[in-house]
């Protein structure tokens, strides 16, 4: 469980190795949490459910002035942690992660610490050893091997599982028990792009124009900067600063007032990056071809024939399958963005920056997503259409508002924002009422009420329709909010919406509702996100079997546990039917299990798809993966699984998998993801 939420790819604090020490100014840690700023430890991240605290105690430390704290609250048990991240390698085998932990009332789960090596190179927690209950300050230790040359980052911390109370403090790390500061991080050679540090601070662009003409130029270079950035051997072998080259390329550019001469300058520019070789590329077999690379521009956007023959050159160019900017997970083939700078500091990037930053995401697109082909708009002419948002963005806000947009015209669910981003709260709202509000046939339903602190009345009952919030029409709200909601469908755009249809930064909401088809006008107090209990929607606390019917037995799967299905079986083998619930999200994998079960043997059930270092934009289908055992006594009653717009990732592929089962007798809704494939894509902006 605790592994899934690292999953989204990071690109902040990657480095990229290949086996040679320099020198470099140690790194600081803060292991001790003694190095506070705005009254939070530095360097120290959270991670997992809002039903718990994350606080620095002052009174209860092993060490110091402060200890880290994590403490249950209420709603529906899950996790929480906090983590730190060294964004290096260090060389040795072993690495050890030590720290003392107190613990009160911990039950229905540990307390531990946890040690991650990225990407996919190890991961241990605690979970073996069950801390329970109440214990005084021990002292504990988990170790992983190393492997420096595959290692861009390591991460430390501690977690709960369950209920009570933990503290964590005097962390330490040891590498071949040597303490970790005072060993010098181990990094690849330094790569002429690592060097390049021009434009730090600054892109030099005072003004883009946005004009038509200037416009239709910055897309021929935002495809052509893409493209060599994935294509060009040179810009693969790291010797060149690819995000400084783009401004080094615009002004240049700008200051062209044909096409004839903007295609004379990108020419003479790509001349400059290195000759460069040719070799006729595999095919891939027809069966396995899913998407193409998106290249016809080359031939059709009017280019100059130098221009388009340099192009089609470096097409086909002799490349490796090392890259400097992106690498492909060997266990899943998830693309890598490594040697990104976050530039971390510019919480309003100057505009050369901001249109980097359109460049770099547009083509992550362009050439790794791996449901570019689902996209229902050619992304050429999204790039067309954002060039002038991101110039004309005046603030941070707008230009936070601006890249949600962009992101939510991939159409992918998993593809958002991640973290407390405080100008996305600004517009949405800070505070929140207390309402659970759900979309039935299109129309917002009040569902459930959330715990507060302190307790509210409330001026509603479940079952009454809004219509309104402060005078607005629900018509206008969704369709304002709905492109800055990315989704897959509808039905989960909806969901999502129905999440921040009543936020306001104000601490009452007035809305008019629909009871018994006569219109009301109410209002509700809103609470701080602390104060209020709203993931217990995403939690259901049903019981994970019962018999709803007589020979009619019920899993729910996000409450199933691996370990009770052998009895559980014995339970539903002899049923008439069986009710597979996945209307939320399962809290273990139970997929192998249980179709073991269902299956008599093995079936084919998805399809995964690989990008290309060597091709990029080119994805290709793995053989078919399958569930099930060769199974006698499998199960021979019907079996029905329930899904709704909160089945999504995990839920929906435990579906793929159970509806391969020969006695499916339906599947309700019709899942609403293609057969041919899973996989996930995710996305964090800072």
């Amino acid at each position: 469980m605790f592994k899934h939420f690292f999953v989204f790819f990071n690109l902040v604090f990657c480095l990229f190795l290949n086996g040679q020490e320099v020198t470099s100014p140690k790194p600081k840690f803060n292991f001790d949490f003694e190095l506070l700023k705005k009254e939070a430890p530095v360097g120290w991240t959270e991670y997992g459910s809002s039903n718990y605290t994350l606080s620095l105690d002052t009174l209860c430390v092993k060490n110091g002035r402060y200890a880290a704290c994590i403490e249950y609250k209420t709603g529906e048990t899950d996790y929480k942690a906090w983590g730190f991240i060294i964004p290096h390698s260090y060389l040795g085998r072993t690495i050890t992660l030590s720290g003392y932990i107190k613990t009160e009332n911990i039950a229905e789960g540990f307390a531990g610490l946890w040690l991650r090596i990225d990407p996919e190179v190890g991961y241990i927690d605690m979970s073996p050893q069950k801390i329970m209950g109440t214990s005084d300050w021990t002292k504990y230790e988990i170790k992983l091997s190393l492997n420096p040359s595959k290692t861009t980052q390591i991460l430390v911390g501690g977690m709960l599982v369950g209920k009570g109370k933990m503290w964590f403090d005097d962390l330490r790390i040891n590498i071949d028990g040597k303490e970790i500061e005072n060993l010098s991080p181990f990094f690849q050679k330094e790569y002429p792009a690592h060097k390049d540090r021009t434009f730090d601070e600054e892109s030099q662009l005072k003004h883009l124009p946005t004009d038509k003409t200037t416009i239709e130029n910055l897309k021929v270079l935002g495809l052509i900067w893409g493209f060599l950035k994935y294509y060009h051997p040179s810009v693969a072998q790291g010797k060149y600063n690819w995000d400084y080259e783009l401004f080094r390329i615009l002004p240049r550019l700008l200051n062209t007032t044909t096409s004839t001469q903007r295609d004379s300058v990108l020419v003479k520019w790509i001349d400059t990056l290195g000759n460069i070789s040719t070799k006729k590329a595999k095919s891939p077999k027809a069966s396995l071809l899913k998407i193409s690379p998106d290249l016809d521009w080359i031939k059709e956007y009017n280019l100059s024939t130098a221009l388009s023959s340099s192009l089609s050159k470096i097409q086909h160019a002799h490349r490796s399958n090392r890259h400097y900017y992106v690498e492909l997970h060997s266990n899943t083939s998830h693309p890598n963005f490594k040697n990104e700078s976050p530039y971390e500091n510019m919480s309003y990037p100057d505009v050369g920056f901001r249109l980097l930053s359109l460049y770099r995401y547009w083509n992550i697109i362009q050439y790794y997503f791996p449901y570019k082909n689902l996209i229902q708009e050619d992304w050429k002419n999204v790039l067309e259409e954002f060039i002038p948002k991101f110039i004309n963005a005046n603030n941070n806000a707008e230009y936070t508002l601006t890249t949600l947009e962009l992101i939510g015209r991939v159409g992918d669910t998993h593809a958002t924002i991640l973290g407390n981003n405080r100008a996305l709260n600004h517009f949405f709202g800070n505070n929140y009422a207390p309402l659970e509000v759900t979309f039935v046939e299109n129309k917002p339903i009040i569902t459930g009420f959330y715990p507060t602190k302190p307790q509210t009345e409330h001026q509603v009952v479940i079952g009454d329709v809004i219509t309104h919030v402060n005078d607005k029409p629900i018509e206008d709200i969704i369709l304002q909010k709905s492109k800055y909601t990315p989704a897959s469908n509808t039905p989960t755009q909806l969901r999502d919406i129905a999440q921040n249809l009543l936020r306001s930064n104000d601490s009452i909401i007035h809305f008019r509702i629909l009871r018994n088809k006569i219109p009301i006008d109410v209002k509700t107090k809103l609470f701080a996100l602390k104060n209020i209990q709203i993931s217990s929607k995403y939690y259901p606390k049903d019981t994970c079997f019962k018999y709803v019917d007589k020979g009619i037995a019920y899993l729910n799967n996000s409450t199933l546990k691996k370990g009770y299905l052998p009895r559980l079986i014995q339970e539903i083998k002899n049923s008439k039917g069986l009710i597979i619930d996945n209307r939320n999200y399962p809290t273990d994998f139970v997929l192998d299990d249980l179709c073991n079960f269902l299956m008599p043997t093995k079936r084919p059930f998805v399809k995964f798809t690989s990008g290309n270092i060597l091709t990029p934009g080119l994805f290709t289908f793995s053989k078919p993966v399958s569930v099930g055992k060769k199974n006698k006594d499998f199960y021979k009653g019907k079996v029905v699984i329930l899904i709704n717009e909160l089945s999504q990732s995990s839920s929906e592929f435990h579906a793929m998998a159970y509806r391969v089962a020969p006695m499916l007798s339906s599947l309700v809704p019709p899942l609403l993801l293609p057969m041919a494939m899973y996989q996930s894509f995710f996305y964090q902006v800072e």
